[in-house]
């Protein structure tokens, strides 16, 4: 089903089993890659995608889901989620994912620093307040533009310029910090570059 925003909202308010499907399938692959990168988990990212078309389908159901900004209502569901998770328990273990390694990088010891940058980053998107890293999720890995952010937050703009400011600020610190405490390294040399390379 190739439907614009508005047409499957429009189908799901009516409860349509077929614009159900077509939702879930657009976007399922986008919750459980966005989930995945901040949990590390594929259970508990596959948890993270059930719970979120679910609490959507019960929204539909009740009249209360979104009217405009599908995409956006169904990745504020799944940050919600995610946030809850950091709240009840520890970060799980570092586990590189699989799907976000280049395994075709030329030389081992390029990959191995990549593996490590992309561990470092994730500890360090842990460290942030929920809103900060919802927006470098967003920002940086799926892609999207500030109107687009703003929306899935319910911020203006603005806010969504500062907190990806502060973001961006200390993830820089807390990398840095990271390097700081590894002798191989000089300090400063890797952190610039962290996030673009990883991303």
């Amino acid at each position: 089903m190739d439907l614009s925003e508005k047409e499957l909202l429009a189908g799901a308010g009516c409860l349509d089993i077929e614009v159900l499907g077509a939702v879930y399938d657009r976007y399922q692959p986008k919750i459980f890659a966005y989930a995945m990168r901040l949990l590390g988990d594929e259970c508990m990212a596959e948890d993270c995608v059930a719970e979120t078309f679910l609490r959507f389908l019960k929204a539909m159901q009740a009249g209360k889901g979104p009217r405009d900004y599908l995409q956006a209502y169904l990745f504020r569901i799944a940050h919600n989620l995610i946030t809850d998770i950091y709240r009840r328990q520890p970060p799980p273990p570092l586990e590189l994912d699989e799907r976000l390694q280049d395994h075709d990088l030329p030389h081992p010891d390029v990959q191995v620093e990549r593996t490590i940058l992309q561990e470092e980053l994730r500890a360090a998107l842990y460290r942030l307040t929920p809103d900060q890293r919802q927006v470098v999720m967003l920002r940086f890995f799926e892609g999207w533009n500030i109107e687009m952010v703003a929306e899935a937050l319910q911020k203006p703009a603005s806010a969504v310029k500062s907190l990806q400011h502060r973001a961006l600020a200390a993830l820089g610190r807390l990398l840095v910090r990271e390097e700081e405490m590894e002798e191989e390294y000089v300090p400063g040399t890797r952190n610039r570059s962290a996030i673009a390379e990883v991303v």
